[in-house]
């Protein structure tokens, strides 16, 4: 038989209180992400160079939203990679490419200012929502040289969007590595592409 003493029952409940809180604080870790999201991919062939188009969706957490909307630049990274797929060894890597976007609120202006860091293009916007429209929308990026393909192979290209968390400021970066809400990335889209 077990006796509770008015000691051991105030042990008890700072107990039960210690491990509600760690229950609370370990929710939000717990709770689904906002995710980006990649459609409407094609390639097509203009002056001997193999284009790509897609549309992205960029669904952010609110965290990041938050942060925006105070100044702080989000950077997008767009990984590209093209593969000839070789049946007893992995597959041959043609070329690994990078898109860097970086949109960031000016509060002065009241404008969002998209910049593609790969040619240094600058757009601005007077809402969140046609900066991140116009983020969304990769158009005409150079892949290959049309050389560079043979019509008679079969190629895999891959396609991922991610919250380059590195680019954040110092401060900030601790959290976002340990927070879901700031691990925004998409799954890999893959297809196979013949020229």
């Amino acid at each position: 038989m077990v006796f509770i003493t008015p000691a051991s029952s105030n042990s008890l409940n700072r107990l039960g209180r210690a491990a509600c809180l760690c229950v609370l604080l370990l929710l939000p870790l717990s709770l689904p992400a906002a995710e980006f999201r990649i459609s409407d991919v094609q390639i097509r062939l203009h002056s001997q160079v193999y284009l790509l188009d897609a549309n992205i969706d960029y669904t952010f957490s609110p965290e990041a939203l938050e942060a925006l909307h105070n100044g702080v630049p989000l950077t997008i990274r767009i990984a590209i990679n093209i593969e000839l797929p070789r049946r007893w060894l992995w597959n041959e890597t043609l070329a690994n490419l990078e898109q860097v976007l970086r949109v960031q609120y000016h509060a002065l202006s009241d404008q969002y200012v998209l910049l593609n860091l790969n040619s240094g293009a600058r757009y601005a916007y007077h809402s969140r929502g046609a900066a991140l429209e116009a983020m969304g929308r990769l158009r005409d990026f150079p892949l290959l040289d049309e050389p560079l393909l043979s019509t008679e192979q079969e190629y895999l290209v891959r396609l991922q969007a991610r919250l380059d968390i590195e680019s954040l400021p110092s401060p900030l970066r601790p959290i976002a590595y340990i927070t879901p809400a700031w691990r925004l990335k998409s799954d890999w889209y893959q297809w196979s592409f013949t020229p």
